[in-house]
């Protein structure tokens, strides 16, 4: 894997709300996103283990929105007075929902929570559901960021792979997102298909580089578990070695075209990085509406545990004909025990890697807890450091489960 560890794309700065911790000390709360989630598909494309469902009957476009404002009237108190940073429209295929639609779910988020001035809104997008001529209207409602699944520029692998789309409906959404005014897109590139040379995985790349977007999300098709792909691998999947033969070559005409790595599957030219995803991956805070959506909050701990933090987990249920009902999800407080291991699974995605500062900031936790381990892996050489900043080295991102592995909790305590 080439070092894109030269980005140097300045961290966006937060301010963030102080809560009073019930001994004295302030407990700042990480930033906010929102997530929403739309489990429609026309069809589940075989390596798919998202909570999709096909389209079976007409799409209850009024009554869904109408039941993820209610789910936000829920989930809103856990703002805390936060703005929200980014909002992303995820699915499924969000895209099936009109403009109108998608207006009027937007306009609700503003009545219930304060969002930022600047605010992403991201909408993901499948070329084969989105009507020519449609992209102008998402913008008007509110859109500011597009994700589009291309996956591959080959027809026979957009066949293989389940897609309901070809190549030229691709290029053709991408000339309508410039036309729009939203060039702020991303365009999903997968790689180590069956039978895929190294010249085909680049020529992917080099046709996704054609429609200039800002961002190129490239990961490889792997087999997820409970998938039709799972239980009937395609033949021809490349080994190890070779998907990351197809990988390096295809990262480093991602980088000759200005597109530098920040986190394991992003690619991002200057100033377009997702900061979605971002906030994900530096364990910030996000509220999840809709059928199977997570979340995860942090909210002051009256017990004063740690730096004064609790975290909670939620969980949609995710049949939708449930979510319609209005059945009630679950939710879970988050063991210390379990805290270094999920933050160190986001932020060593990161090129940018880690602070002992915001370790401590985003989980309630001394930095104690993870620094003899980091330590080892720092001695392993799957780990790099500089003062107090952390952050996987070349050979610890290739090996990134491996060095996962040694803080995996051995015990749950609470």
């Amino acid at each position: 894997m080439s070092d894109a560890r030269t980005n140097t794309e300045a961290r966006p700065a937060h301010s963030f709300p102080e809560r009073a911790h019930p001994q004295g000390a302030p407990t700042v709360l990480p930033p906010l996103s929102l997530y929403v989630h739309f489990p429609w598909c026309v069809r589940k494309c075989p390596y798919c283990d998202f909570n999709s469902h096909a389209l079976s009957a007409e799409l209850p476009e009024t009554d869904y929105i109408t039941a993820l404002l209610c789910d936000l009237d829920s989930e809103a108190p856990a703002a805390q007075g936060r703005a929200v940073q980014s909002i992303f429209l995820g699915g499924g295929t969000p895209s099936l929902f009109s403009p109108a639609a998608l207006a009027r779910l937007l306009a609700g988020c503003r009545e219930r929570l304060a969002l930022a001035d600047d605010v992403e809104i991201t909408l993901e997008a499948n070329p084969g559901t989105v009507e020519r001529g449609r992209f102008a209207d998402y913008h008007g409602a509110g859109i500011t960021r597009v994700s589009i699944g291309a996956q591959s520029f080959s027809d026979a692998q957009l066949q293989l792979l389940g897609r309901i789309h070809a190549a030229a409906d691709t290029r053709r959404a991408a000339e309508e997102l410039h036309a729009a005014g939203l060039g702020n897109f991303n365009l999903d590139l997968m790689y180590a298909l069956p039978h895929q040379s190294v010249e085909q995985a680049c020529a992917d790349v080099r046709a996704a580089l054609q429609l200039c977007p800002a961002h190129v999300s490239h990961y490889q098709l792997t087999l997820e578990p409970g998938t039709v792909f799972a239980a009937r691998p395609p033949p021809g999947l490349p080994d190890q070695d070779g998907a990351a033969e197809l990988l390096q070559a295809c990262q480093q005409q991602l980088a000759e075209a200005g597109l530098m790595q920040y986190e394991v599957s992003g690619y991002a030219r200057a100033g377009a990085r997702c900061r979605h995803n971002l906030n994900y991956w530096r364990f910030g805070d996000y509220l999840g509406i809709g059928a199977g959506a997570h979340g995860k909050c942090s909210r002051n701990d009256p017990r004063g545990r740690g730096c004064g933090l609790t975290i909670e987990r939620s969980t949609k249920p995710r049949d939708p004909r449930r979510f319609l009902r209005g059945q009630s999800g679950e939710r879970r407080v988050v063991p210390a025990a379990d805290l270094p291991f999920e933050y160190l699974m986001n932020a060593l995605r990161l090129t940018e890697g880690f602070s002992a500062r915001d370790y401590e900031a985003h989980t309630g936790l001394p930095f104690a807890s993870v620094a003899g381990a980091l330590a080892r892996q720092r001695q392993r050489g799957l780990i790099e450091s500089a003062g107090e900043h952390w952050r996987a080295s070349v050979r610890g991102f290739d090996l990134l489960n491996d060095l996962l592995e040694e803080f995996l909790p051995t015990e749950t305590v609470t």
